[in-house]
């Protein structure tokens, strides 16, 4: 919707938000269906609350007078202004924060009002006013470990989904980490992937002093007996260094796969989904070319390039997939694994491999 904008609407396919738009409870109402989806971005951009962020998120859709007929990559551009940053970096990280809270909006728009609680619910708990949850309002919680059935062309196979950071993995052979081009790790207390997987695999005293940074150490070894340190590798390169700390979890070996181009005289880097699926293909040679005993079978891959690569979780998904899948059809015995750390993204997983084939698991 970003990209074709309020003109095109009636281009779209997008039967949940016209369901939605034509059950807000009041206001004007429309005889088509897009001019009942423009009605509701409108009723969830205004209660994005004002600021910036509604200023940004009117230019983005085209809601913003006089912005209707602006082709996408302007409503960016004036977008980004708002913020007073870069168009791309506005693109990787405050577009994705606007479109959320426009999603979330939405959402809450859709979902049905709260019913009071019943009379009788109080002296069941036996103090006034404490409501008694029903079936229907008892919360659940999403399965951390799904497992999906995948057909490919002559068998099936099953994916495991991990919906928790990285380094809660266990007995897994390989774990895949997305790099940078120079093979130069984030510092140790950040939230990425790399970073995380640089801490949990540190080791430390008793009183949780640092002992030894060992896949950093390792990584930067392994760079210098390359002839790598200092400058870049091609994209796809892939560096194999040991799990240090997390061997005792049964991780065996950690592959970084240089995907992240950095962007010179930026804190930016590129990541394309071609330099994706040729750092994961290599990943997989690699497992299958090791002399380990036993064996290398199972390997664990993050969505590489879908933080702050830019790439959506459905491009990055696929550009793993298209290595994955190719090694599969081959015959390979792998046993196959994805991490993410929010249940949207592990719900877009599971559907995406769901859709290969399978049928949702549990």
């Amino acid at each position: 919707m970003r990209r074709a904008g309020l003109l095109r609407l009636r281009e779209l396919e997008t039967p949940e938000l016209i369901r939605i738009a034509r059950e807000l409870p009041s206001g004007p109402t429309s005889s088509t269906d897009s001019g009942a989806v423009e009605r509701l971005l409108r009723t969830a951009v205004s209660a994005v609350g004002g600021g910036s962020l509604q200023e940004a998120a009117e230019f983005t859709l085209g809601l913003a007078q006089g912005t209707r007929d602006w082709p996408a990559s302007s409503r960016r551009r004036r977008a980004a202004q708002v913020y007073g940053v870069s168009v791309e970096r506005f693109r990787k990280h405050h577009e994705l924060m606007v479109l959320g809270q426009i999603a979330e909006r939405i959402v809450d728009i859709a979902a049905p009002p709260r019913q009071p609680p019943s009379p009788a619910a109080a002296p069941a708990l036996g103090r006034p006013g404490v409501e008694v949850p029903t079936s229907a309002d008892r919360l659940t919680l999403p399965p951390a470990h799904r497992t999906v059935p995948v057909r490919l062309a002559h068998r099936t196979v099953r994916v495991t989904v991990h919906v928790h950071s990285v380094d809660l993995l266990r007995d897994i052979d390989v774990v895949v980490s997305p790099s940078n081009t120079y093979f130069s790790l984030p510092a140790a207390y950040k939230s990425s992937v790399a970073a995380t997987l640089r801490r949990a695999g540190a080791r430390r005293d008793a009183s949780g002093g640092l002992v030894e940074d060992q896949v950093h150490d390792e990584l930067a070894a392994w760079a210098s007996r390359h002839g790598a340190p200092g400058r870049q590798a091609l994209p796809g390169t892939v560096a194999a260094t040991s799990p240090g700390a997390l061997g005792a979890q049964g991780i065996r070996r950690i592959y970084h796969v240089a995907v992240a181009v950095p962007r010179p005289g930026t804190n930016d880097y590129d990541v394309q989904p071609a330099d994706v699926t040729r750092g994961v293909a290599r990943a997989l040679t690699l497992l299958a070319e090791e002399k380990a005993d036993p064996p290398l079978t199972s390997i664990c891959l993050p969505l590489l390039g879908a933080g702050r690569g830019g790439l959506s979780p459905l491009e990055s998904f696929s550009a793993l997939w298209a290595a994955v899948e190719a090694e599969l059809v081959r015959g390979a015995a792998l046993d196959v694994h994805f991490v993410v750390r929010r249940h949207a993204r592990g719900d877009l997983v599971q559907r995406l491999l769901a859709g290969l084939g399978g049928t949702d698991g549990a």
